[in-house]
């Protein structure tokens, strides 16, 4: 931060109306000073102090926003270097390149395929979010791409890749209302760039031969007051793209030079070579490593599986464990005669047990209270996955009325809570479950026969 709770203070109206939620002006200006609340929850402050402060004391990174409506994402923005620090704010953003030069078969088979990988994972859609289309020397088949795919009605952001300001002021009549990315600024055409963009203040893409070429550039720019910026780290070799993208976020949050205060574009595509697998890799690597745009040649499950799940790992809060909805889940068509497991509502346990259940194929209840996002250990020591917790929910979510199947199964590491929830569940019998869950198909089976008899599962 720039400026001190002190200097904050001098800049207030020293009212003490407690209308921004603190007892005093210097309580709020302190919890300012140290990033503990906004400037903007004072409502008597002039806008010349506030335009002052919001400078003086927004994150040494800039946050973009790109996109519109459904497809609108905020990108940068980030306070540490490292997550553990505090937490990572704003996830990074994958994209599929196509160029006018490609041939139409390769052109359907990405669009295909951006369609077809989508997904939901803990609560969240997993998709391409960007589509960047790459000039290629072909001004009416660059112009017929953009066309092409703004009438599939994919729900993309676009990023246009381009130096010719000509072209590009083109096609931009196409996407004007869909706040684009505008990649293709360099020292010779930074001017006409951003008078290009300004008035619709669009991001725009700088690339340089060097990082330090990159720094004068972008200084450039920002002499002629424009700031919605992304900076493209280089695609020569895997080293150069790393070490740039590194010493531009540490400049930025550990010097508190703002000239590199932006968000950093990948062209993973590039840096592999057409080895998919290497891509995989090295995205890998830009998802924990500062990459807000991850440019890819093309997606699938094989690259969308392990990249999607790596980076909702890695931008989610550590402090606040992932989770799903607390419900009771029908798995393998459960039906009235269906017996009941509960576990608790930590994502990983909930994944893991819901596929031993599908791999069983026996149709089971999956019952998930709220346990706090714990494990359930720590969430039976926790006091969050109790028997007296346990009943309460089963009672409240009518499972009575799914199926008039009275057994339910819990986790063999809590069977001390077998005794209160039958106490608490009359005419339930609660048989204590496998300790890992990878023994639960061979379980659900033989609870299955015991339940329905002998060949009751193909």
């Amino acid at each position: 931060m720039g400026l001190t709770g002190l200097d904050i203070f001098k800049l207030t109206p020293k009212k003490n109306c407690k209308d921004c939620g603190f007892p005093t002006c210097l309580a709020f200006s302190m919890k300012v000073a140290s990033g503990a609340a906004e400037i903007e929850k004072c409502p008597h402050i002039s806008s010349d102090a506030l335009s002052k402060l919001a400078e003086a004391t927004a994150p040494p990174m800039k946050t973009i926003t790109i996109g519109r409506g459904e497809t609108e994402y905020k990108l940068g923005g980030e306070t540490v270097l490292y997550r553990h620090e505090k937490t990572f704010v704003n996830r990074n953003r994958f994209a599929v390149l196509l160029c006018d030069s490609m041939d139409d078969g390769e052109i359907e088979s990405k669009l295909h395929s951006i369609k077809r990988v989508n997904y939901i994972r803990i609560g969240e859609e997993m998709r391409v979010e960007i589509i960047a289309f790459k000039y290629g020397g072909n001004r009416k088949r660059y112009v017929n791409l953009i066309n092409k795919v703004k009438e599939s009605g994919l729900k993309l952001t676009y990023m246009l890749i381009c130096e010719d300001v000509d072209l590009l002021s083109e096609v931009l009549k196409i996407v004007k209302d869909d706040n684009p990315i505008v990649h293709g600024t360099t020292k010779e055409n930074y001017r006409d760039m951003v008078n290009l963009v300004k008035s619709n203040k669009y991001v725009l893409g700088l690339k340089a031969p060097s990082l330090s070429e990159l720094y004068d550039l972008v200084g450039e720019i920002q002499k002629l007051d424009y700031k919605e910026l992304i900076l493209d780290v280089g695609s020569n070799s895997i080293k150069e793209a790393f070490q740039n993208t590194v010493q531009i976020r540490r400049t930025a949050l550990k010097e508190g030079d703002r000239t590199f205060g932006y968000p950093s574009i990948i062209f993973v595509n590039q840096l592999a070579r057409n080895d998919k697998f290497m891509e995989i890799a090295i995205s890998s690597l830009f998802i924990m490593k500062y990459g807000s745009i991850i440019v890819l040649e093309d997606i699938d499950y094989a690259r969308a599986l392990p990249l999607f799940a790596l980076r909702q790992n890695i931008f989610t809060d550590p402090q606040r464990p992932m989770r799903v909805e607390p419900d009771i889940y029908s798995i393998n068509n459960a039906d009235d005669n269906s017996p009941v497991l509960c576990t608790v509502d930590f994502a990983l346990t909930y994944f893991i047990v819901s596929g031993e259940i599908e791999r069983s194929k026996v149709p089971v209840y999956l019952a998930i209270p709220d346990a706090g996002g714990l494990s359930v250990l720590t969430a039976w020591a926790a006091g969050k996955f109790s028997g007296l917790s346990i009943a309460k929910f089963i009672k409240e979510m009518g499972v009575e009325e799914r199926t008039n199947c009275r057994k339910l199964v819990i986790p063999g590491k809590v069977a001390v809570l077998k005794g209160d929830i039958e106490d608490s569940l009359p005419g339930w019998e609660v048989i204590v479950g496998t300790d890992e869950a990878m023994h639960l198909p061979r379980f659900l089976r033989e609870l299955d026969k015991e339940i329905n008899g002998a060949g009751s599962i193909a």
